[in-house]
């Protein structure tokens, strides 16, 4: 086994790990929403940092939920992950949540892990998902529920599509995944713990992903700000990114 997918299995296993905690505290009724965000986002974080740190000792992590260690910037290896991907929504007990482990190399994502607990799916860079053939109709645009991005109605307009909205990012690039959306488009501002996994694992499963001016994903900046990406099916790729770059200019 290649460095690289032992670094896939570990990405995996402790993905599949958080989501049962995760799972675990909602079990907890009694948790009001407040407290259960504030849970899910501080225990999740806590495994997944002690498993990192007890089997990569040498990397780096970067995470939504710990403090950031600038040295990173000069590492070659850094984990960046997102314990809890979607805490409004986990906090309102909804199923549109994610667990994000991805390794970013060199600035390029690499390894990824996507948990969506609520049906206890993980997606892996290592063994992604065949693509299901592409349907007929209009494609399906995946957006924020909460932020949806001002060039949304424009591109759906361009393209004869359809705006679905859903939760957390690691939910809505694996609905692309899965066959149940096309397109996964953000402007509304993003750091690099929301799609780096995502990233990593839509790539290896073929799709496109990158800014939404078409340049590459890039990580392990020193500012973690990555604002807006673009996950889709390869086929859909330039035809979007014209009508991103139309609506821009317009």
């Amino acid at each position: 086994m290649s460095d690289l997918a032992a670094d896939a299995v570990l990405a995996e296993a402790i993905a599949r790990e958080a989501g049962g905690l995760l799972r675990s505290i909602m079990a907890d009724a009694t948790c009001p929403p407040a407290e259960l965000g504030r849970r899910g986002d501080k225990e999740a974080n806590a495994l997944i940092l002690t498993r990192l740190r007890a089997a990569r000792p040498g990397d780096f992590i970067l995470s939504e939920e710990a403090e950031d260690d600038k040295a990173r910037c000069a590492a070659r290896r850094v984990w960046i992950i997102d314990p809890l991907d979607g805490t409004r929504d986990y906090a309102d007990r909804l199923g549109d949540y994610a667990v994000h482990v991805g390794l970013a190399v060199d600035g390029v994502p690499v390894v990824g892990a996507v948990t969506l607990p609520a049906s206890g799916v993980t997606f892996s860079s290592l063994h992604p998902p065949a693509l299901p053939p592409m349907p007929a109709r209009t494609p399906r645009i995946v957006i924020s529920r909460t932020r949806p991005p001002a060039v949304a109605d424009a591109v759906a307009k361009a393209l004869g599509g359809v705006l679905v909205p859903m939760g957390s990012a690691g939910f809505k690039a694996m609905a692309v995944l899965s066959g149940d959306a096309e397109i996964y488009l953000h402007t509304g501002g993003q750091y690099e713990w929301d799609n780096c996994a995502p990233a990593a694992v839509a790539i290896a499963a073929g799709l496109h992903a990158s800014r939404i001016d078409g340049t590459p994903l890039a990580y392990n900046c020193a500012d973690p700000l990555l604002p807006d990406v673009l996950i889709c099916r390869a086929e859909w790729a330039a035809p979007t990114l014209a009508a991103i770059a139309a609506s821009v200019t317009a």
